[in-house]
């Protein structure tokens, strides 16, 4: 089938990237030409692990095109993807001026056959109908006649970071729409993933496809979001609970996890969830509640228990530390989950801000961001290239982002280069054991501290010369 994605973010790019190996001919428009260009050449403009090669394919087997050219894009496709940003606004509802543009754009270069519009950016709800009356107006300033269209809304569930996987393996598609020739013509397109043709499991079941009316299709899309940080807040606040009675929430989260009822996904405590689907997408959803009389309550409480969460980290290192300003302390990680470059409100935000207004000095490593990716606003953050010169004369570290790389560092060699050998593992990722074995004072989230602290703050007075002595990683 001939599609056109108009925008090439991670929604985009991904799903414009991965229907053209599964064979479809894609055009993906984007109107910033140095991207495009970027593009052209075979590469991603943003970090997502199989991405690269995924685009690399497409454009040899002549079926993947990037171009700033939205009347040729039109004009190309079967079947038109609306893939731009909503960004929060500060009321909490969706900045939808990008998605109004887009469309009244397609209305004005609409021609030629039938066309199915389709909404794959998160848009409020009721959407589907606006977008309608957007395209007829582009249209109407033509004064033309056309073949006819239909709305679609078809939310995506990508994580970043898994996006490519999750493309080819999503848990169901979602097809709202009150025609069924829009819905047969997704249908056909999705046809080579719903079989599992390109799945990492071939012999599993065929994905299942739910059909709705557009309203509850965008419903599913936020629903899904807010359950899914609802039940992060959750697991937070029983880590809470768990630091003041003593119990471990690790050991809380896999007792409970085994309920079928409850599941094991999404239980991992931590310092917070952010990125640039959960806090807006929850956001929009409250807001579309106070619109019609209704106060979400619930959802209220996951984005407030998340604020909180977020200064659990800092909260913890003046336990230990008691007085922060003066002390240097160093970030494992910047982005808001691995396998991605996102910085869009993450954790750590927060934690450099609170870190640096109390007078602390902040070094950070992270396998993917440069100084480009920071606000202007920590320019007086330290970023350094690897986990030895972040650790090197730290009061203390803090881990904020579990990328993988995190297990496998020599945390004996990281614990002689700090001044006080403490770590905070805002994510409950690292080995406690291991870690006290290595000389770290060791504190979770809403778990036991393991390690003596009076060792680690006595202990390690270094000397230039054995800082000199030290081999990097």
């Amino acid at each position: 089938m001939r599609v056109c994605v108009i925008g090439t973010g991670y929604v985009g790019l991904v799903t414009g990237a991965c229907l053209a190996y599964t064979g479809h001919h894609v055009i993906c428009i984007d109107n910033n030409e140095e991207k495009v260009a970027l593009m052209q050449s075979g590469k991603s403009p943003i970090f997502e692990p199989g991405l690269d090669e995924i685009i690399q394919l497409g454009m040899e087997a002549g079926r993947l095109e990037f171009t700033t050219d939205l009347a040729a894009g039109v004009a190309h496709g079967e079947i038109l993807f609306i893939a731009v940003g909503t960004p929060a606004l500060p009321t909490g509802e969706s900045d939808t001026r990008y998605v109004e543009a887009v469309a009244r754009g397609i209305g004005s270069h609409l021609n030629g056959g039938y066309k199915v519009i389709v909404n794959k950016s998160t848009v409020p709800i009721g959407s589907g109908d606006w977008v309608r009356r957007i395209v007829l107006d582009g249209v109407a300033e033509r004064h033309e006649k056309i073949a006819g269209f239909d709305i679609v809304s078809n939310p995506e569930f990508l994580r970043e970071g898994s996006a490519v996987y999750d493309t080819f393996n999503p848990d169901r598609i979602v097809l709202g729409s009150n025609s069924q020739k829009a819905l047969s013509m997704m249908q056909e397109l999705y046809a080579p993933i719903v079989k599992r043709e390109f799945a990492e499991n071939k012999s599993l079941p065929e994905i299942p496809v739910l059909e709705t009316d557009l309203t509850s299709a965008e419903m599913i899309k936020y629903a899904a979001n807010a359950f899914l940080a609802t039940k992060i807040s959750f697991i937070n606040e029983v880590a809470n609970i768990c630091d003041r009675v003593g119990a471990d929430v690790t050991q809380v989260s896999k007792g409970i996890g085994l309920d079928s009822r409850i599941g094991n996904k999404f239980l991992q405590a931590g310092i917070g969830w952010g990125g640039s689907c959960f806090p807006k997408d929850v956001s929009a959803l409250i807001h579309t509640a106070d619109d019609y009389g209704y106060q979400a309550q619930l959802l209220k409480a996951a984005v407030s228990t998340n604020q909180t969460q977020r200064l659990s980290a800092l909260e913890k290192l003046q336990q230990v530390l008691k007085i922060l300003k003066g002390k240097t302390i160093g970030l494992l990680g910047l982005t808001f989950k691995p396998n991605t470059d996102d910085m869009r409100d993450a954790p750590s935000l927060d934690l450099i801000a609170n870190l640096t207004r109390l007078g602390a000095k902040v070094k950070a490593y992270d396998p993917i961001v440069s100084e480009k990716d920071l606000h202007p606003s920590f320019a007086n953050i330290t970023l350094t290239n690897n986990p030895l010169e972040v650790a090197r004369d730290c009061d203390a570290l803090v881990l904020v982002t579990d990328w993988q790389i995190f297990s496998a560092i020599d945390y004996q060699k990281i614990a002689k280069l700090m001044i006080t050998p403490i770590i905070i593992d805002g994510r409950n990722f690292l080995n406690p054991q291991t870690l006290e074995q290595a000389g770290f004072y060791y504190v979770g989230i809403g778990r036991p501290s393991t390690g003596d602290i009076g060792i680690a703050t006595k202990i390690f007075s270094k000397t230039a010369s054995r800082l000199e002595d030290l081999q990097p990683i």
